[in-house]
């Protein structure tokens, strides 16, 4: 029998309770953990970053025994799942996804899959974030995912990482025989460039507007998540709360010293 190293494991998503690749999430936390409760928005929360509702109430749908439909943002479902549904049964380990596409770089701060994981690394708790990279136009590679995601985990059990960062793994567009390998990566620019408006008449002649995400297929740096999956690994960024650029700040102070 394959062993079981977490007793409790809370997955929640952004896509959605019904959404595929949730079902993918919980299979692999079931060979991982000796018991699964899942906690996921009732409907998609793509985009709300680390979102937690302050002003307005959560409800809670019970679909069957452990799983949980929540009226709120992934960040909500890691609270609400950590500090009430689940009890006494502390999470050993939060696993956020597995999403549908990938989340590289700056767009990870839009991510409500990475926001899920950095809500529970915010409330003490180990996290990862999964993601799993397709083609626009083509199926979704989710027995990629599905395959490779327990021995991802297992890999980094006993690592020390934890009280300080969560992970973001993102799984390459290729069969799960054909990726090569795992690569510890940094975050790197992605491919996001800007965010765009788009604007459309409803049927009542009444403007609507859609925020539209732009990105572009620029070079990836060498060590990047975006050149890893491009090579077909599996990529691993360990991400922190902690944005302060220190360069920045080294030649701000230095002005304000000159100012002085």
């Amino acid at each position: 029998m394959t062993h079981k190293p977490f007793r409790h494991v809370l997955v929640t998503n952004d896509d959605g309770i019904d959404a595929p690749g949730l079902a993918v999430m919980a299979e692999v936390a079931a060979q991982v953990a000796e018991t699964v409760w899942v906690v996921a928005p009732a409907q998609d929360q793509s985009g709300v970053s680390h979102a937690i509702s302050l002003h307005a109430p959560l409800r809670v749908h019970q679909r069957a025994e452990r799983i949980f439909a929540i009226s709120g943002t992934p960040g909500d479902c890691v609270a609400m799942g950590a500090r009430h549904l689940m009890g006494d049964a502390s999470p050993d380990l939060v696993l956020s996804g597995v999403n549908r596409g990938a989340n590289l770089g700056r767009e990870t701060v839009f991510s409500g899959t990475v926001g899920a994981a950095m809500t529970a690394l915010l409330l003490g708790m180990p996290a990862m974030a999964l993601s799993q990279a397709f083609t626009k136009g083509n199926p979704i590679k989710w027995d990629t995912a599905a395959t490779l995601a327990p021995d991802v985990i297992r890999r980094f059990v006993d690592t020390g990482w934890a009280r300080e960062c969560c992970l973001n793994i993102n799984f390459p567009d290729v069969a799960a025989d054909q990726a090569v390998g795992v690569e510890l990566t940094r975050q790197g620019a992605g491919s996001i460039d800007d965010v765009g408006v788009v604007t459309m008449q409803d049927p009542r002649d009444i403007s609507a507007h859609w925020l539209q995400l732009r990105r572009s297929s620029r070079d990836a740096e060498a060590g990047s998540e975006t050149a890893a999956i491009r090579a077909g690994k599996v990529s691993v960024t360990p991400l922190q709360f902690e944005r302060t650029n220190r360069e920045v700040l080294a030649a701000l102070q230095a002005g304000a010293a000159t100012i002085g």
